[in-house]
């Protein structure tokens, strides 16, 4: 089961300070809780009438005129709420912060219908169910751990994925990889569905625009534990990044290869290294503007105790 249609019905009447704009920017006005993209795909599909007249998004409205919305959304939830146990960062009227943790998958999909973050979300603010894909504006991978923002509200959820693609959001993640990195840098690399294997990614020529920053933590003899931060946000877009450096990130089973270990490593080291059961990769910092009240905001939660045992091995064995 997928999601159900909300019907919006909305109306109003063009004021002095829409008067002369094109028909979807006046729109945007009057109803900042919906996308413009959204606006004027109603605009197109014959969903909304001025004066009782179908118009196209570039015509021009004058003050005074009725505009009338009747469309729907992808809104109505049908996956079902499920009392599962999540940590919460922070929360208020328009946002929920939460820590993922590994081994959860955050939306619904073939083959994960249930156990979800977002069924647990629904269980937690059952009025999710009225927001598009349950108020989810950017997601973690089922095995990356750490810090979301969902949104509580269509306002909220418009603005913050207009943020995201503004690249205002901060997203700050800290990993470890393979090989030791002699400094930081920018990674500039197109990202894409791999052509022949289409549940990975790549970087490719005609790919998706794809910025990852990173720098040193920590070296060891064989690894380098890194902070990196999004500027944009490609599916996989880390995962994809380091393996394209040649340092793809432990414990990752898609993009690592074939398991690494250092010359002599000790049987302890080679033990963590092959029992690691996921990418060591975690949304450490994640910094906003609140889509409502404006103000900057800013959380950080420690890296999960299994990656903190895996850097402890490491330097105990460098």
């Amino acid at each position: 089961m997928g999601e159900l249609k909300q019907i919006i019905q909305l109306s109003a009447e063009i004021t002095a300070e829409s008067a002369g704009k094109r028909l979807d920017q006046a729109l945007a006005l009057l109803f900042p809780e919906h996308s413009r993209s959204r606006l004027k795909n109603w605009i197109e599909q014959g969903q909304v009438q001025v004066n009782g007249i179908l118009k196209r998004p570039r015509d021009k409205v004058v003050a005074g005129d009725k505009i009338i919305i009747n469309a729907e959304i992808e809104a109505v939830s049908s996956w079902a709420p499920e009392p599962i146990a999540f940590e919460i960062i922070y929360e208020d009227e328009d946002i929920l912060v939460v820590n993922k943790p590994a081994n959860l998958v955050v939306h619904p999909a073939i083959g994960n219908r249930a156990g979800t973050l977002v069924n647990a979300l629904l269980h937690h603010v059952p009025t999710l169910n009225q927001v598009p894909r349950a108020g989810i504006v950017h997601r973690l991978d089922k095995d990356t751990s750490g810090l979301m923002v969902v949104a509580k509200t269509l306002m909220a959820q418009t603005k913050l994925v207009a943020a995201l693609q503004a690249r205002i959001v901060k997203r700050q993640y800290e990993a470890v990889v393979y090989g030791v990195l002699t400094a930081g840098g920018i990674v500039n690399a197109p990202i894409g569905r791999h052509p022949y294997e289409r549940t990975r990614m790549a970087v490719l020529e005609l790919g998706k625009s794809a910025v990852t920053h990173y720098r040193i933590i920590e070296k060891f003899s064989a690894h380098t534990y890194l902070k990196i931060q999004l500027e944009t946000g490609r599916t996989h877009q880390i995962r994809v990044h380091m393996a394209h450096l040649q340092h793809p990130i432990v414990g990752d089973k898609v993009y690592g290869g074939r398991l690494r270990l250092p010359p002599k490593a000790s049987e302890i080291l080679q033990n963590c290294l092959r029992k690691f059961p996921r990418q060591a990769l975690h949304a450490k910092g994640l910094g906003l503007t609140h889509p409502i009240s404006g103000e900057e905001m800013y959380w950080e939660i420690p890296i999960p105790l299994d990656m903190q045992q895996l850097l402890a091995v490491l330097r105990e064995a460098s």
